[in-house]
């Protein structure tokens, strides 16, 4: 009896997992699942637990969150691919509980971003396929931390530059495909290929589409002296500029006059900018009219007299012989006699102009003058 019931506990289980992994191939080591090309939009949660590779290749997983927490149920994980699919951006931690993995494919995708952490985890991973992506801009910070990477893929993507900030121990990379510009910032890629001793694949065909149109290899196209003369020729640019302004300092502070200190030295007045003069100016400008329209508003009377004024002084031919004074009462002039054989004249103050009064005053001594005289 015991042994039957054996036997029906083993033929349940094998039934189960024929049910559950009924596209999966269990040996005695591996556990090989292909689900390749069933239009998946999400990676199967469904799977035995223990697969070792994985093919997820011609589908349209996106790798979302969701797809993350199902991977990282695949501990024993060695090979994955999920090449052909419709990933778009490389996050940070997307595959960090594959401790195990080797082998990474992630090619023909439409990536464009790969974050610095995205690998991060994957400290046995040995082989990564980025190729035929949209990657335009990448250096080496996502890899450093793939301590047993030895072969890189980045062939046909968008790049242009790839900047080594600290070398890679790889054995192989694959670079070609790109249109790569030779020029000074690419100099530290080259010096990597050239000091290290990785195999630069397909290098023949690894050639700059600009600035020249010669097939050079990017290996060789760029070269540490030449970017130490473009780097002279900045360099001597700029040593000419400051020496220029050195100059202008030195003119300035020699038409600068120098003060004296309370312990008899001169001390140099601090010079001022192009801003502190024009501040200066403009503060200038804005007192000097505020003055002149408080000047016209409170003190009008300067300018009365001068629109006033608009009479002319009579000539007189002998100042000595007459002395004029008015009177506010007189209607008409007359002449007092006093003991002296000096006339004197007496005028009114003539009143406030007319209607048709021109403006000017009527001076009567003159009538007066001539009727005494005749």
């Amino acid at each position: 009896l015991s042994m039957k019931l054996s036997w029906l506990v083993i033929w349940t289980g094998t039934l189960f997992l024929n049910l559950v992994t009924a596209d999966c191939n269990i040996t005695f080591q591996t556990v090989v699942c292909e689900e390749s090309g069933k239009n998946l939009s999400n990676i199967p949660n469904n799977l035995f637990q223990n697969v070792t590779k994985l093919s997820l290749k011609n589908n349209k997983i996106a790798l979302k969150d969701s797809d993350k927490e199902i991977l990282g149920h695949f501990i024993n994980l060695t090979e994955l691919h999920l090449n052909e699919n419709r990933i778009t951006e490389l996050y940070k931690n997307s595959f960090c509980n594959l401790k195990k993995l080797i082998s990474l494919d992630i090619s023909n995708n439409h990536i464009s971003t790969v974050h610095k952490g995205a690998f991060s985890g994957l400290n046995q991973l040995s082989v990564l396929n980025l190729s035929y992506n949209m990657i335009a801009q990448l250096d080496s910070d996502p890899f450093t931390s793939l301590e047993s990477l030895t072969v890189l893929n980045l062939q046909y993507n968008l790049l242009k530059y790839f900047h080594i900030k600290s070398p890679l121990k790889l054995i192989k990379i694959v670079l070609a495909g790109n249109p790569w510009i030779c020029s000074c910032d690419l100099l530290d890629l080259c010096i990597w290929l050239t000091a290290s001793n990785v195999i630069l694949e397909n290098e023949s065909n690894t050639t700059c589409t600009s600035p020249t149109k010669e097939k050079i290899s990017i290996k060789m196209a760029i070269q540490p002296a030449d970017c130490k003369t473009e780097k002279t020729s900045l360099e001597n640019t700029i040593t000419s500029t400051s020496t220029i302004n050195l100059r202008s300092s030195a003119l300035i502070t020699a038409l600068t006059p120098n003060i004296t200190g309370n312990n008899g030295t001169h001390t140099e007045l601090p010079l001022l900018g192009k801003s502190w003069t024009f501040l200066a100016g403009v503060l200038g400008f804005v007192l000097g009219t505020t003055l002149l329209i408080f000047t016209a508003v409170k003190c009008p009377t300067w300018y009365h007299y001068v629109i006033s004024y608009r009479h002319r002084r009579l000539e007189e031919n002998e100042p000595e012989l007459f002395e004029q004074k008015f009177s506010a009462d007189m209607s008409s002039p007359s002449v007092l006699r006093t003991n002296s054989d000096e006339p004197i004249v007496i005028f009114e103050k003539i009143h406030a102009f007319g209607d048709r009064e021109d403006g000017f005053i009527e001076d009567k001594y003159i009538d007066s003058y001539v009727n005494e005289e005749s």
